[in-house]
This record gives C-alpha cells, sequence and structure tokens, in this order.
C-alpha cells in the first residue's frame, strides 16, 4: 500500500508566527527530534520563494536562513521565487517539505511579465501552474505545508492591480485548503485549527 502524502496549509497577517509555527510543524512531521547529527527519519526541505528586492526582505530572509541554521537541523534549501513546476519532480517519500510562501510565490509570477496581470488567460495560466506543481510535490513527498499571507483584510481602494492580485490568491487559498487534510490560521503565535482532525 503506498505511503500517504499529506498537504497542510497555513495562513496569517505579517508577523503573525505562521513561518515558525511551518517549520516547527514540519519538524514534528519529519520525526519529532534529530539525532546527535542532527538528522531526522525525513530529510527537511525549505522552498523559499522571496527575493532580496529591498532592505526589509534581504532583513526577513537573512534572519529566516539564521534560524534554519541554528536550529540543529538538516534543512535543504531551495530558491525558487517562481516556477515552481521546476521542483516537482526533485522529492521523494522521505522528504518533508515547507513552501514559504504561496503569497511571495504568486507575487513574482503576477509580475514576471509586465502589464499581463490584466490578462485572465495569464491570471489562469499562472494559477493553473502553481496548483499543479503544488500537487506534483505533495503526491510526491511524505509532506508538503504550504504558507501563504492573509492579506485580505486591507483595503485596497479602487485599485485594480492589488483587487485583481487577492482575487487571485484568494481563489489558490480556496483550492488548496480544499485538498489539504489540515489548515491553520496563526493570529499573534496562536495557531488556530480551521481544517482537520487533531493528529495526521
Amino acid at each position: 500500500m503506498a505511503e500517504q502524502s499529506f498537504l497542510i496549509f497555513i495562513s496569517g497577517g505579517v508577523r503573525s508566527g505562521k513561518s515558525q509555527f511551518a517549520e516547527k510543524l514540519a519538524v514534528d512531521l519529519s520525526g519529532l527530534t534529530p539525532d546527535r547529527t542532527g538528522n531526522t527519519p525525513y530529510q527537511l526541505h525549505y522552498i523559499a520563494a522571496g527575493q532580496a528586492s529591498d532592505e526589509e526582505m534581504k532583513t526577513r530572509i537573512l534572519r529566516h536562513q539564521t534560524d534554519r541554521h541554528f536550529s540543529g537541523l538538516n534543512w535543504i534549501t531551495w530558491e525558487q521565487p517562481t516556477e515552481l513546476t521546476k521542483l516537482s519532480e526533485v522529492f521523494s517519500k522521505h522528504d518533508v517539505v515547507l513552501l514559504d510562501c504561496l503569497t511571495t510565490l504568486l507575487n513574482n509570477e503576477f509580475f514576471k511579465e509586465e502589464n499581463l496581470w490584466g490578462n485572465i488567460l495569464f491570471q489562469e495560466q499562472i494559477m493553473a501552474e502553481i496548483l499543479e506543481a503544488i500537487e506534483k510535490i505533495t503526491s510526491s513527498c511524505h509532506a508538503l505545508i504550504v504558507v501563504s499571507n492573509e492579506v485580505f483584510y486591507d483595503t485596497s481602494g479602487d485599485q485594480e492591480l492589488i483587487y485583481t492580485y487577492k482575487k487571485i490568491l484568494g481563489k489558490l487559498h480556496q483550492k488548496v485548503v480544499a485538498k489539504a487534510q489540515k489548515a491553520y490560521l496563526v493570529e499573534s503565535g496562536i495557531p488556530l485549527l480551521m481544517k482537520g482532525g487533531k493528529s495526521i
């Protein structure tokens, strides 16, 4: 019988603690505690979608890298700001994969081609490619944890671009959660289980 793969979705506002919770959950899924060499029964992978576009982003990326480095665990990091499909065939059932984050990945894809964001076919293509990559990675690994931001409470006014981006992100959230075994909302460092049972 084939081993079941798990898809877990984690969302929350900026600085809500969602990334820290996601990393802890990944460690738990990898075998709870590392041995003396920092190894776990499952290999930990980190897909980083962030790009150092400004000083704040550089600082955030460096902080996440430092936290993983000093965790005592052997994380393998994949810098993948676009084209998540390139990692579709990389992982195995011995891997726990953390994607941080869907919001940034969509943003990078959304603005990769100038002035195409308003094209419905372009929007649908982006969504389809991201969802296909998530499905393929999930089916190939032990567990995939997808982190994303809750940006829907901010007012976008009359800015069509921001509204369109939020609309696509909202659709992605719904489709990922529909396929996920568990979904969490993190608020002020507290994870709230929105979908799924107590254990996996």
